[in-house]
């Protein structure tokens, strides 16, 4: 029986680490997380934000995620959608959810992630 998402994983180019920190901790304010010493000789890093992992994975032949993505619920989406926007994230509001307020952006590798709040 499943019982809960353990965590999601993105790919990502060799060498884009910094690129990705600046991102997940620094824009979306996750915090890195370790990863364990037989992972981490493959490159990647990993971030939390409460019981939320992102694993981002690198992978040759990169090529980001366009369709496929998670879908990250927020509290007070409007205004994370600004802290987004000012720190130079593109903020791409949806509103074809009905009971949701949602925005899509992407990763600085070219991922595609969703926010999402339901509506008051």
């Amino acid at each position: 029986m499943l019982t809960a998402v353990d965590h999601v994983q993105l790919a990502a180019p060799p060498g884009s680490e910094d690129r990705l920190r600046a991102y997940y901790a620094g824009v979306l304010g996750m915090t890195e997380i370790p990863k364990p010493p037989a992972l981490a000789a493959r490159g990647g890093c990993w971030f939390q934000a409460g019981a939320v992992q992102l694993h981002l994975g690198v992978e040759d032949g990169f090529r980001p995620a366009r369709k496929a993505h998670p879908g990250l619920r927020v509290t007070g989406i409007e205004a994370y959608a600004a802290r987004l926007a000012e720190r130079g994230a593109q903020v791409t509001w949806d509103d074809n959810l009905p009971g949701h307020r949602r925005f899509y952006s992407e990763d600085p590798v070219g991922n595609r992630l969703e926010f999402l709040e339901p509506a008051g």
